[in-house]
């Protein structure tokens, strides 16, 4: 039987404001509220709200033979809770169907994995901790920013105890091999590998309404058919898009809302069923190991880290920005900790991309890293004052090691209160 795993990606970037360069050390609030608050509007009255009534009404409709899974990073989430509680209210009866697994993400939609694996520890631990408290629900499966993997990334996942990962099926990785199998990961058997179906994802997400595309139009019957018609022994079907290609990337008027709510009806009646990454990891036996020795996301036509890092003055964002993570974990102070997982979402390095003509609400990427760099500089300004470069590294280290052991003991405390509990 063929399992089709549809996964959905929210985000919601907040705005940064023009943070000019006499700013630096006079002003230490860098958020434009009101432009996140219109942005965020716009993404939940188009996309977001009609997109998780539409996922309510194919649970009920199908007696809850319709599963998927949703990723939202801590954020986003917060996000709502202050401007759109409605969307949070969606979510909990999502949630309540248990026809709906909440993945595992980095709190801050950031590239931790990639720079500081113990910060991306910390932010997955964070994430995971909101999606109980929201949802009661304990994350197992990993949908890491931007479908960010490699083999490195793969072991620090392991220490944290998550045994299934979904990430891109790129044809540099995958080679003659289809992406419609379980795989696992080349550092270890025990964790299982997920990844996407690029080709019949992407003409969802950028081919459902253009009249050019060879397979328009594309409806829920014909598309289903497509799916049934692989090979037999093609298990998986992994389709995954920003939850933005509904009714944005492609708007309502297309019809991808009727499509969305009617494709569970012709796969069920080809003998197709829906399953989330861990009913997929449970029911199905890995083919073959899956090596990646250096990143992979879905993002460009490379699906590396370039559209992220693949400039110089992206480059010096990013390094300067985790140049201080230890200093600020010893930081006490809650905003230098807030404003810390702020300034590490992917988006802000995005649009720093030459590549691309989507730079935000910014005219260049020279524009966007001139006003990002503003913004760092007074955030690592503030870091110096509690914890000053001048301190040696001997001294730093000690401090750390102090703290790790006090954390580790209070976890011990904890794990034996609730033993006895």
């Amino acid at each position: 039987m063929k399992n089709i795993c549809l996964c959905l990606s929210f985000h919601a970037p907040f705005a940064l404001k023009r943070y000019r360069f006499f700013e630096i050390g006079q002003d230490h609030y860098y958020y434009d509220d009101m432009q996140t608050e219109e942005h965020l509007s716009w993404l939940v009255n188009e996309s977001y709200l009609p997109l998780c009534r539409t996922l309510k009404e194919m649970v009920q409709f199908s007696h809850g033979k319709f599963h998927c899974a949703i990723a939202i990073d801590g954020i986003t989430l917060e996000l709502f809770e202050q401007y759109s509680p409605e969307m949070i209210d969606l979510l909990r009866e999502l949630a309540a169907t248990q026809c709906v697994e909440f993945l595992a993400t980095p709190f801050a939609a950031s590239l931790a994995s990639n720079f500081d694996a113990d910060e991306a520890a910390r932010q997955f631990k964070q994430h995971a901790d909101l999606i109980a408290e929201l949802f009661g629900q304990k994350t197992a499966s990993v949908w890491n920013t931007e479908l960010l993997y490699s083999d490195e990334i793969s072991e620090a996942l392991l220490k944290a105890g998550y045994k299934t990962v979904l990430t891109e099926g790129a044809k540099h990785i995958l080679s003659w091999k289809s992406p419609n199998y379980l795989y696992q990961s080349a550092v270890s058997s025990r964790q299982k590998l997920l990844l996407r179906n690029s080709a019949l994802s992407d003409e969802l997400a950028f081919h459902f309404s253009d009249p050019n595309w060879h397979n328009h139009p594309i409806d829920a019957e014909k598309y289903a058919q497509q799916l049934s018609e692989l090979p037999a022994e093609e298990q998986l079907i992994n389709i995954w898009l920003g939850a933005e290609t509904f009714g944005i990337r492609q708007n309502a008027q297309t019809g991808i809302f009727d499509f969305l709510k009617a494709l569970p009806f012709y796969a069920l009646e080809r003998d197709m069923c829906f399953v989330t990454p861990q009913e997929a990891q449970k029911a199905l036996t890995p083919s073959s190991p899956i090596s990646v020795p250096f990143p992979m996301t879905w993002a460009g036509e490379a699906k590396d880290l370039a559209p992220f890092c693949g400039n110089d003055l992206q480059q010096e964002a990013i390094h300067k920005l985790y140049a201080v993570t230890e200093r600020v974990r010893l930081c006490s102070d809650k905003r230098l900790k807030r404003d810390w997982l702020m300034l590490q979402d992917a988006q802000h390095f995005a649009y720093m991309n030459h590549a691309t003509s989507d730079h935000g609400h910014y005219e260049s990427s020279y524009d966007a890293f001139t006003n990002y760099m503003n913004v760092l500089a007074d955030f690592l300004q503030m870091v110096d004052e509690q914890y000053p470069t001048t301190i040696e590294n001997e001294e730093l280290n000690a401090l750390l090691k102090t703290i790790n052991n006090q954390e580790k003991e209070i976890e011990e405390l904890e794990n034996k209160l609730s033993r006895k509990k």
